[in-house]
């Protein structure tokens, strides 16, 4: 049988392939997005054009991504990926990994923090729509209850009739669904490709259509001008991206692409104790009962996913070898 797990790079030959794990990525994922989003709106504000901080921070992440992929993956894995997997990766570098950062975080200079989070965290339900019939996954009642919860949640969180729709928001919104299609062929070209490949490739693709955009529009004077100020904003936003990219994809190869982008609605929840912070005040109840439900339902979702990810594996170990398929 053809083990995948003997092409997994050698810094993380430590951290099975399982569900369990892929799992736990995605809650350390969350965490992260919870984070980075608070610090993005801080940021976004210290470089006068969004597509210039997007790129300088982009470019940030790509090389620590670069160098963890040079620093873990053999020659042999490289040789591996077909034309057919480049091209996939092209795509989701320039769409993924450029089109849709530029959309986001024009966005988010428009918009405020909480909004964005909300808007950001909605892709659950549409990689959810696209999960099922692309990637073949299924709903157990237990994920769909918890999918209900985790709506119910946001809507708490931030009610609709307390959102002020502008051009920030839809470009958010546009981003969202351009990351949730980004998702579904990252989970399908990650079962058979290096993660640090992905990674470095989505964001190193990316980095070079932001470049293009940057120059094209004349905008590369803009980086001149920026303070000491601004490039620690933009050092440590990057770095927080490659952590979170990291933590992504390695989460996506590992567990069902609807389970992880529904246990990364949890980062709402740091995001929201952030904003509260910073504002010297503690939530309302109500705002405390929404994020209670989102934490509720990540639980129960990633309860099922874990559950699921057992029985299978359970199941694939007590197959006798006669009808064992190729893995």
């Amino acid at each position: 049988m053809n083990d995948h797990r003997t092409r997994t790079p050698r810094l993380l030959a430590n951290l099975p392939d399982t569900t369990g794990w892929g799992i736990v990525l995605a809650v350390v994922a969350a965490c992260i997005s919870g984070l980075a989003i608070w610090l993005n709106a801080f940021a976004v504000k210290q470089v006068p054009d969004a597509a210039v901080y997007t790129t300088l921070k982009n470019g940030v992440a790509a090389a620590l991504l670069l160098l963890l992929a040079a620093a873990s993956v053999r020659p042999a894995q490289v040789r591996e990926v077909r034309r057919t997997g480049w091209l996939a990766l092209t795509v989701v570098g320039v769409v993924g990994g450029g089109i849709a950062f530029l959309l986001f975080f024009t966005g988010l200079a428009m918009a405020s923090a909480p909004s964005a989070a909300f808007i950001q965290k909605t892709m659950f339900v549409w990689v959810a729509m696209l999960a099922v019939p692309f990637l073949g996954e299924r709903l157990g009642w237990t994920q769909i209850v918890a999918l209900v919860v985790l709506v119910v949640g946001q809507f708490i969180v931030l009610p609709p009739r307390g959102v002020v729709w502008g051009t920030g928001e839809t470009l958010i919104l546009v981003a969202t669904l351009l990351w949730a299609g980004e998702v579904v062929v990252v989970r399908r070209f990650l079962r058979t490709t290096a993660t640090p490949i992905v990674a470095a490739g989505r964001l190193g693709i990316g980095l070079v259509a932001l470049v293009s955009f940057v120059l094209i529009t004349g905008q590369a004077g803009g980086i001149l001008a920026l303070g000491a100020s601004a490039w620690g904003w933009v050092l440590l936003t990057g770095v927080v991206l490659a952590g979170y990219v990291a933590a992504w994809f390695g989460a996506l190869r590992r567990a069902p692409a609807t389970v992880v982008t529904s246990v990364l609605v949890g980062g709402a929840v740091i995001t929201g104790a952030l904003q509260a912070l910073s504002n010297g005040g503690a939530p309302s109840v109500t705002l405390v009962a929404g994020y209670l439900l989102i934490a509720a339902a990540v639980g129960l979702t990633a309860f099922a996913g874990a559950r699921a990810g057992t029985l299978v594996r359970t199941a694939s170990e007590t197959t006798p070898a006669s009808v064992t398929v190729d893995a």
